[in-house]
């Protein structure tokens, strides 16, 4: 069965690269309804903004989508991972600014929020989007691939000259509520010089040693440093899965991505919806809702955070 939120749930605080104080709520929604983020700041236009790949608008840095007339919102990585990790298939996100709260920079407060309000089961079947054949797109040494699996995989490996970060590969099935248990909790992060680069160019304005992992060379600079050892690459799985759910339904499917970011993630899924013979949507059985993320997670599998 499909499911939403049992009831709202609100956050508040600052997106990180605007730095602008934000007050969004998570709403239940009706079978067959999807995602969508509503701006409730914006008035005399469609306020509207569908939570889908073909929706993506070019970013750099995170994850942007936009409507017919420009209404974005952006930095949905996080709270679209929360939302696939925990099952929920739909649900109306008001927002009264133009980019999610960065909140510790993690998904974890989004999990913890959704799995304490409870989850609704809605009469109707989860449909799901099988890989057939593999598509894959590549940017230099980047790469971005799909190929046939029987559930949701995801297989991400990072390469960075900090030895703060170095190289890390981590490997992991989705299913059975994985990804509340072993990356939810995990960060975003970045180097001191290119918050310094960003925070030049206008950007980053709401970044802090609270909400991101900052290193430097060998140097963690954050108080506490890495919740996890691999807690770079982990973070990197999670945004991996916020930008898949954008397929508007679960992915059964391996996911790579070796040095892939948010832009490539989205590449993949154009390429893929390009090509028809390379999946189907079926319908899931019991055995296959058994499979997704999410399913039959609870409250006691949200990572404790110091």
């Amino acid at each position: 069965m499909q499911t939403t939120i049992r009831s709202a749930a609100t956050f508040h605080g600052v997106g990180l690269h605007t730095g602008e104080r934000v007050r969004m709520t998570v709403r239940p929604a009706s079978a067959n309804y999807g995602i969508w983020f509503r701006r409730t700041d914006v008035i005399g236009k469609n306020a509207m903004v569908p939570a889908m790949w073909d929706a993506v608008t070019p970013s750099r840095l995170c994850t942007v989508v936009e409507n017919a007339v420009g209404v974005s919102v952006s930095t949905v990585e996080h709270i679209m991972a929360a939302l696939s990790g925990c099952g929920v298939h739909n649900a109306l996100i008001e927002i009264n600014g133009p980019e999610v709260p960065i909140l510790d920079g993690s998904a974890q407060p989004f999990v913890a929020a959704i799995l304490g309000r409870g989850l609704r089961d809605l009469d109707v079947p989860v449909r799901c989007f099988e890989i057939l054949e593999t598509v894959e797109v590549r940017e230099g040494e980047a790469v971005a691939r799909l190929e046939p699996a029987r559930a949701l995989e995801i297989d991400f490996a990072i390469d960075f000259d900090d030895r703060a970060i170095g190289q890390q590969r981590k490997v992991l099935s989705m299913a059975n509520g994985a990804f509340v248990r072993e990356l939810s909790d995990c960060r975003t992060f970045c180097r001191q010089s290119d918050v310094d680069a960003m925070r030049a160019s206008g950007l980053a304005l709401g970044g802090t040693y609270d909400n991101a992992v900052v290193v430097e060379g060998d140097h963690i600079l954050s108080p506490g440093g890495f919740r996890r050892d691999d807690e770079a690459v982990r973070h990197k799985m999670l945004d991996a899965l916020g930008d898949l759910a954008l397929a508007g339904a679960p992915i059964l499917g391996r996911y790579t991505g070796n040095r892939a970011g948010h832009a490539m993630t989205n590449r993949l899924l154009r390429a893929l919806f390009a090509r028809p013979e390379a999946f189907r949507m079926t319908e899931c059985d019991a055995a296959r809702r058994r499979i997704l993320p999410g399913a039959g997670v609870r409250q006691t599998d949200i990572p404790a955070v110091a």
